[in-house]
């Protein structure tokens, strides 16, 4: 096949995979037509066909390609109108307003660690709402606190599930969230196959538990993915220093798997089908090991899309491979169009198969070769992905490339060390002796994360938003232009790419001063309470002359240190951990040695004392709050209304939260209620113990605006301000609408911080003043 005959068709798959692509991301959003567009994609599809035999030439070559297209889109609409029926059932069902139900089925993804808990997907059969039971085939995502996770919960797993649920957002695979507030029962364990493979992921996280600091922590993240032993410190220093990719299981991994098994079977003088179909297995079980994730799922189609051509004697076009694999993954699950992990698997494949060779060509006149090439590899990525990941974290990691060059060497050393430890450990000196080989290039990654994330300027902010995802485009295609072309034809192209990313450099410069440091020159000076946005949990710091108290730290430690740093607080006189859910105090440890005295709501489990004995490490001195407590902020008293020091009748948790007043009406700081994460039972029992009297200027909403609470409170309240911490598109459905327009009936002015970002409350000329960062239209 010659060039000319290739490029076209290379063309034509990539056309068809953005075809498929666009399709998938229609049909899952408004999937109530999917029927009738796929009949209307193969029927044109089959006109388009039969006009093939009357044209020639590069008509019949359009109308080859558009067939195709309509063929392959009509299969992906077909798919989601297949499912539909089943999907419109469970989703029809009554699940808001914190009705209980148990959902039973069998866990289809790996067990995740979020801001907020666990997460899983289960393939859901059945759902008991009371007494009544309704058989159901649909996905569902399941959210469920660290301590609620039994042994044998895995991949696999038969479970029932019981809680409550709402709907998910348009687009999710899932059809409903069920938040397991009741916890998970593990009905029967995997099947044999799945079972085997969780107990290797399990005994090789025991082994790598052995290895000393970091590099122990990140070993299995490397080597097959499992990233539940990274602390939340390494995780935050690997992002920051662009580096999480490495532990994410993508086509290097699957590409090392493929290869070492093709080179073993062709040691062992197997004929070329024979070894194919080896690499095709040892492709396949790793995908077991590892779990189905999108990028897996992209990678091993890659793969095993090349080895079919290399067994038909085809020639491979990285591209077009990449298409394929796009195309053959929709079809297989449409819903992966709307996933973030796909999208940035493909894009890094796409910008390494595109930028690679132009950046090295351009890079190699100002330097030499081998450095050039070891600069594009990242840089390449780094350009196709940060648009993505501006939507998720509006902020671009300056030294990415250079700690992914000194990092990204020692990732394949460590992943096939620690895959081979991990697949030998029925011999466990052979495996032990393995893992801490791999153990030394897991450390030297550890450690460059580590180096760079705290690095002065590690993170500048960017736009937020599509907005924010464009320019930052923008400035890649500029960037890609500058360094990737050379020759007279292109330097009005490259001065122009030259003069934009300058100007667009200085837009994000000045939009990033503008909204970071000097946002707050704005705000009432006099401010006392400020609300911090620290994404989907609560940060509530209160001040009083020179004296702070913190309420609780919100999940992410980087969103607490600017919050801090943009109001000039270099430390918290008085901590207040209302409770140990991980968004509360998830970003406690930024605070060590910056403490004066930490008071705490009841420590129930490991996890809570560890919080404590390194706040403790750090100088802070320990007071377990309790109903009755009274103290001083600067010139402001504070009283703990709960939780009772004995006989509540609630458990350690939400409903055991510290509930805080300070202040004073008419005071400098505003009298305020923080009610912690009680749900509507404790509100009530908060009520009936009588301590909290009057009226409130302010109150924080109790658990992120959720719908379980109790209207009678906030009446008595009577605040005039409500502030609500809450993430922005959280899967809780918080805060609910139902509860903003009880606080907006009550004559509330609500802060939110998920629209309004930072949020003061202060007194000026004895006027209550609220002060929000992103003012309303």
């Amino acid at each position: 096949m010659t060039a000319e005959t290739r490029v076209p068709a290379v063309g034509a798959i990539l056309t068809a995979a953005a075809g498929v692509w666009t399709t998938a991301l229609v049909v899952i959003h408004v999937p109530a037509p999917a029927g009738i567009a796929c009949l209307s994609a193969f029927t044109a599809a089959l006109l388009l066909s039969g006009l093939l035999l009357r044209r020639a030439g590069r008509r019949r070559s359009l109308l080859a390609t558009t067939a195709i297209v309509l063929a392959l889109a009509g299969a992906v609409a077909g798919h989601v109108a297949l499912a539909e029926p089943a999907r419109a059932r469970a989703g029809d069902l009554a699940v808001d307003g914190g009705r209980a139900l148990s959902v039973s089925g069998v866990v289809s993804s790996k067990i995740e660690r979020s801001a907020v808990g666990l997460r899983f997907d289960l393939d859901a059969h059945s759902v008991h709402t009371g007494p009544v039971m309704q058989t159901i085939a649909a996905p569902v995502t399941v959210r469920v606190a660290p301590g609620d996770v039994l042994a044998g919960l895995d991949l696999g797993s038969e479970v029932v599930v019981t809680g409550t649920a709402r709907a998910a957002d348009a687009g999710d695979r899932s059809v409903l969230v069920v938040f397991a507030s009741r916890g998970v029962e593990v009905r029967h364990p995997p099947p044999t196959l799945l079972s085997e493979a969780a107990a290797l992921r399990q005994g090789f996280l025991a082994v790598a538990a052995t290895l000393p600091g970091a590099g122990g922590d990140l070993l299995p993240g490397l080597a097959v993915g499992d990233t539940s032993a990274v602390t939340d410190d390494l995780d935050a220093s690997m992002k920051a220093s662009s580096l999480s990719h490495l532990t994410a299981v993508s086509g290097a991994n699957c590409a090392i798997v493929v290869a070492l098994a093709y080179a073993a079977a062709s040691a062992c003088r197997l004929p070329r089908p024979a070894r194919i179909a080896t690499a095709l297995v040892c492709l396949g079980g790793f995908v077991v090991l590892v779990t189905p994730e999108p990028s897996v799922l992209r990678a091993a189609t890659m793969a095993a899309i090349a080895l079919i051509a290399l067994a038909l004697d085809r020639p491979v076009r990285g591209m077009g491979v990449l298409a394929v694999a796009v195309i053959v993954a929709l079809i297989a699950d449409p819903w992966l169009a709307a996933t973030l992990g796909f999208a940035l698997s493909v894009a890094a494949t796409a910008g390494l198969l595109l930028l690679t060779r132009p950046l090295t060509r351009g890079l190699a006149r100002i330097m030499p070769g081998a450095v050039a090439a070891a600069v594009a590899v990242p840089l390449a990525a780094q350009l196709a992905c940060g648009p993505l990941l501006i939507l998720i974290d509006p902020a671009v990691p300056l030294y990415g490339v250079v700690a992914n060059m000194i990092a990204g060497p020692a990732a394949p050393a460590a992943t096939v060390l620690g895959l081979a430890a991990c697949l030998v450990q029925m011999l466990p000196p052979v495996a032990q002796a393995l893992a801490w080989v791999a153990w030394v290039p897991a450390a030297w990654i550890a450690g460059v994360a580590e180096t760079f994330a705290v690095l002065p300027g590690a993170r500048a902010p960017w736009l937020e938003g599509i907005g924010g995802a464009l320019a930052l485009l923008a400035a890649g295609a500029a960037v890609a232009l500058v360094l990737g072309t050379g020759g007279a034809r292109w330097r009005v192209p490259r001065v122009a790419s030259a003069l934009a990313l300058a100007a667009l450099l200085g837009a994000g410069a000045g939009h990033a001063v503008l909204s970071g440091p000097l946002s707050t020159l704005r705000a009432p000076q006099t401010w006392s309470i400020a609300q911090c946005d620290v994404g989907q949990g609560d940060a509530v710091l209160v001040r009083s002359g020179d004296v702070t108290m913190l309420v609780d730290t919100g999940p992410e430690p980087d969103a607490l240190h600017a919050c801090l740093s943009t109001l000039g607080i270099a430390s918290v006189d008085l901590l207040v951990l209302t409770h140990f859910d991980a968004d509360h105090v998830g970003a406690a440890d930024i605070l060590r040695g910056r403490v004066g005295t930490v008071m705490h709501g009841p420590a129930a489990d490991a996890e809570a004392d560890a919080v404590l004995r390194r706040l403790a490490g750090g100088g802070a001195h320990l007071v377990a709050g309790t109903a009755g407590m009274t103290g001083t902020v600067g010139a402001e008293r504070w009283r703990v209304h709960w939780p009772r020091a004995a006989g509540a009748g609630f458990d350690a948790g939400n409903d055991s939260s510290v509930v805080l007043e300070i202040g004073a009406a008419g005071g400098a700081v505003p009298r305020t209620l923080l009610l912690g994460d009680l749900s509507e039972s404790a509100q009530r029992a908060l009520m009936a113990q009588g301590s909290v009297r009057g009226a409130f200027d302010v109150v924080k909403v109790a658990h992120h605006g959720s719908a379980d609470q109790a209207p009678e409170l906030y009446r008595t309240l009577d605040a005039r301000v409500a502030l609500i911490g809450v993430g922005a598109d959280n899967d809780y459905g918080h805060p609910r609408a139902t509860l903003l327009t009880m606080l907006s009936d009550e004559g509330m002015s609500i802060g939110r911080s998920d629209t309004d970002g930072l949020v003061l409350v202060g007194s000026e000329e004895g006027e209550l003043r609220v002060w929000r960062q992103h003012p309303r239209g």
